[in-house]
C-alpha cells in the first residue's frame, strides 16, 4: 500500500468517474477538426492523448464506452483483467501484465464504441497503467453503461455486466 499511496502522491491521481485514479499526462496541441471526423465525434478533438491510470485491489474501472480507440499499456504491480464487450456480442478477455508465459500483454488494445471494464487481477495491491486514445479523449465521448440496459443488450455476459457495473 506504501508504493501505491506514493504513486498516487507522485502522479497527482485523481479520483476517475469510473473507479480508480488517474492523471491526464498528454494531449496534443494539434486538433482534428470534426468536419473530418466521423459522425461519432461531436467536435473537434486533439490528435492524441494519454493518462496514467491507477486501480487498487478491489476496485474496479466499471464498464463504459468511448468513441474512439483506446490503447492501454502495462507500468507496474498486478495484473489487470480487461473484459471488452464487442457491439456483435462476443466478449474479449485481455490480461495486461509482464509475465508473457502466463498469457499477459504489455500492450491492448480497446476498439472504439466497444464496452470495456477492468479489474485488478488479484485482492492485494494494485495495477498502474498508461491509456493512450485517438482521436484524443474528450469526456463528451465517455458513457457510463446502465446495468439493466447493458444486461438486456448482452444477457449473456450478465453476470460480468452486474460484477461490473455500479448499482
Amino acid at each position: 500500500m506504501e508504493r501505491m499511496t506514493q504513486l498516487i502522491t507522485h502522479l497527482k491521481l485523481q479520483p476517475h468517474p469510473e473507479g480508480g485514479y488517474y492523471a491526464e499526462t498528454y494531449r496534443s496541441k494539434e486538433i482534428i477538426p470534426q468536419a473530418v471526423l466521423p459522425g461519432r465525434f461531436a467536435g473537434e478533438r486533439n490528435f492524441s492523448t494519454a493518462i496514467y491510470f491507477l486501480i487498487p485491489a478491489g476496485q474496479f474501472s466499471a464498464f463504459h464506452r468511448i468513441q474512439a480507440d483506446e490503447l492501454w499499456h502495462f507500468y507496474e504491480g498486478q495484473p489487470l483483467h480487461v473484459y471488452v464487450i464487442h457491439p456483435q456480442g462476443n466478449m474479449e478477455f485481455i490480461r495486461l501484465g509482464n509475465n508473457v508465459a502466463m498469457g499477459e500483454t504489455f500492450q491492448a488494445m480497446v476498439p472504439a464504441g466497444c464496452w470495456f471494464a477492468s479489474e485488478p487481477a488479484t485482492a492485494n495491491g494494485y495495477c498502474l497503467v498508461g491509456c493512450t486514445v485517438a482521436p484524443g479523449f474528450d469526456f463528451t465521448d465517455f458513457e457510463l453503461a446502465q446495468r439493466e440496459i447493458l444486461e438486456e443488450y448482452y444477457p449473456e455476459h450478465k453476470d460480468f455486466i452486474r460484477q461490473l457495473t455500479r448499482g
